[in-house]
């Protein structure tokens, strides 16, 4: 299992390097990292990097990182994955995404009461040029499993986007909307509070639902 590492250090030239050096000298695998300056408080100026490190010498590291001239802080953290868990993406029309939050969230809810971890993001956003370009960004999202497209008309870019998405292992429901999108989506559902108590029955570990077996249906 991952465990998370919290640094924050110099922004400088050459800060990164030294700290991914120590972590594969002695024996971690990076799972996931980030890094972006501090904007404000009492570390402004300063640098946060943030990393889940699999395997290796874990205690080793943080005190080989801990000794670096540059590092002005360090702490292990939880992994994004105990913390926030699972992600339902919403994109689309403010209204529909709003409705759509509603079933994700009041569903979410009742699973992670239970120990479950599921988190879920919204984004309001219209133009095809836009919407496509959000699409595309999912798959670099960390722990994002299924995307829900609300509104009333998505194709061309969009679609083109949906087919890569799909093809990269994340789930696409789609709203019943005109456009190419329904046709390209893993599911078409009419009901926008129904369409996010699905997706996040889809990823949740004891709900017994599975997008893959009513792919292509139109609900």
């Amino acid at each position: 299992m991952s465990r998370g590492l919290r640094i924050i250090a110099e922004n400088k030239i050459g800060v990164l390097r030294d700290l991914t050096t120590i972590i594969a000298a002695e024996g971690g695998n990076i799972q996931y990292a980030q890094s972006f300056p501090i904007r404000f408080g009492e570390h402004a100026g300063k640098a946060l990097v943030y990393f889940e490190i699999e395997g290796g010498n874990f205690e080793k590291i943080f005190e080989r990182i801990k000794a670096l001239e540059t590092v002005v802080e360090i702490e292990e953290e939880k992994p994004f994955e105990q913390v926030y868990g699972k992600r339902v993406i919403i994109l689309g029309g403010g209204a529909l995404v709003s409705q759509v939050a509603i079933g994700a969230i009041s569903e979410a809810d009742r699973h992670n009461l239970r120990g479950e971890r599921i988190s879920v993001d919204t984004m309001p956003v219209v133009g095809e040029d836009e919407i496509a370009e959000a699409v595309k960004a999912v798959a670099r999202l960390h722990r994002a499993e299924v995307l829900v497209l609300a509104g009333g008309l998505m194709g061309g870019k969009i679609a083109e986007e949906v087919k890569k998405l799909r093809r990269r292992g994340i789930r696409v429901i789609s709203l019943s909307m005109f456009g190419s999108v329904p046709d390209v989506s893993d599911v078409v559902i009419s009901d926008p509070v129904m369409a996010g108590t699905i997706a996040v029955m889809h990823i949740s570990e004891r709900a017994k639902f599975d997008l893959d077996r009513v792919r292509g249906m139109r609900i």
